[in-house]
């Protein structure tokens, strides 16, 4: 525990943590909450399934842009407006669902909704590359980060379910804005660690995306997203065909707190293999993992089965991260690690629809074959170009000595 004391003692590091964690919470929240507004305001599970889609897509569009923006002009200068915007988008949802609005309407605010998120996440790790440069205290920091991740992702159903089964969807979402809204302005006026504005200097045809190795990276957290939006699917009708649908919270959190344990011992190791062979490799073993569910015929075995893929997915998260700290300059960094999140809600929204039509034709164990299918096809892709993911050699520059007279 050394190595995460050690980073977590940095000065001044907890006062924008603490606001943080409160941001990120919501931000855990919002998808599941608006397919549960939805639902309830219409009665209809397909319309909240294209609202949550709607919401999921627009966030995965738009947070790189919100993250370019900070680069360029500093984070309270985005935060603040942002969430302005998000509060009036979720304020009006929440009018709307509760006057029973139409659906086009409901879709259109959940888009709003959605592409307003402030990207807390990223620009918490975006002060820890800051303050930390590229040193084995940063991807301690990054390994916290993907465990705070997992806290969350874990923790805001739990209470999301709770508030919206207890009272209704509209109070549960209330109380997500309440918590996103003082945690990020908390966060913004907080100035400990956060970079400065930078002028962009980065030229590339297609922005970030186009750098060295990013859209390689986005394809990797597109297939770890499906992980996660998939599972839940898959383990919640799994759980229902084994006729003990009340276990599905208990499964998913066997597979959270593996990630966990996998997480804080990753980064707790002084790795002597380089990243980009432990993103292939780990995309592998999670295609393994994963792969483990299609086989998991009893409620003991879903447990191991969801428990080994999770202790294999927060290392793989956390050396992506690595990665693109590596590979892009500082004053496009926040763009690039909102770029890596938006890819991961993107891989949840896509996993979770494709393993729902699985299900609807095929039934509940077709679910488990979205997971180990994409993370296979990443990991092939990851190993072919290899090279993308390590940083441009610098150019050699050759000074000849002037011939004597």
């Amino acid at each position: 525990m050394k190595s995460y004391l050690s980073v977590l003692s940095t000065p001044g590091a907890w006062r924008f943590l603490l606001p943080a964690l409160l941001a990120r919470l919501p931000y855990a929240m919002l998808q599941l909450g608006i397919l549960l507004l939805v639902q309830w305001s219409t009665g209809s599970y397909g319309a909240a399934g294209i609202a949550s889609a709607a919401a999921a897509i627009s966030q995965a569009v738009i947070g790189p842009q919100t993250g370019r923006l900070a680069d360029r002009y500093g984070q309270a200068r985005v935060l603040l407006p942002q969430i302005g915007v998000h509060a009036f988008a979720l304020g009006t949802l929440l009018l709307l669902a509760s006057s029973h609005a139409s659906i086009p309407l409901l879709v259109a605010t959940a888009a709003l909704a959605g592409a307003s998120v402030p990207q807390v996440g990223a620009m918490v790790r975006a002060r820890w590359a800051y303050s930390l440069g590229s040193s084995q205290k940063l991807g301690t920091a990054f390994a916290a980060e993907s465990i705070t991740d997992e806290l969350t992702f874990t923790m805001a159903p739990v209470l999301l379910v709770a508030l919206s089964t207890g009272f209704s969807p509209v109070v549960a979402l209330l109380v997500a804005l309440a918590l996103i809204v003082t945690g990020t302005v908390v966060f913004a006026t907080v100035r400990t660690a956060a970079p400065e504005p930078m002028p962009v200097k980065v030229r590339s045809g297609g922005g970030v995306l186009g750098l060295r190795g990013v859209a390689l990276l986005a394809a990797a957290f597109l297939a770890m997203g499906s992980v996660f939006g998939s599972l839940q699917v898959g383990i919640t009708s799994y759980t229902t065909l084994l006729g003990v649908p009340a276990a599905a919270g208990a499964v998913y959190a066997s597979f959270s707190g593996a990630s966990v344990v996998g997480g804080l011992l990753y980064g707790a190791v002084r790795w002597r293999i380089s990243a980009p062979v432990r993103l292939a490799a780990g995309l592998g073993l999670l295609a393994l993992a994963t792969g483990a569910l299609l086989f998991a015929g009893s409620l003991p075995l879903l447990y191991g089965a969801a428990g080994l893929a999770g202790f294999v997915i927060a290392p793989v998260v956390i050396t992506g991260y690595t990665i693109i700290e590596r590979l892009t300059p500082a004053e496009v960094r926040t763009e690039a690690f909102t770029l890596l999140t938006g890819a991961i809600g993107l891989g949840i929204a896509t996993g979770a629809s494709l393993a729902g039509q699985l299900v609807d034709n095929f039934g509940p164990g077709l679910a488990f074959f979205v997971a180990p299918s994409m993370t296979a096809a990443a990991a092939v892709l990851v190993l072919a170009r290899m090279k993308r993911l390590r940083p441009a050699p610098e150019p050699v520059v050759t000074v000849r000595e002037p011939l004597p007279r």
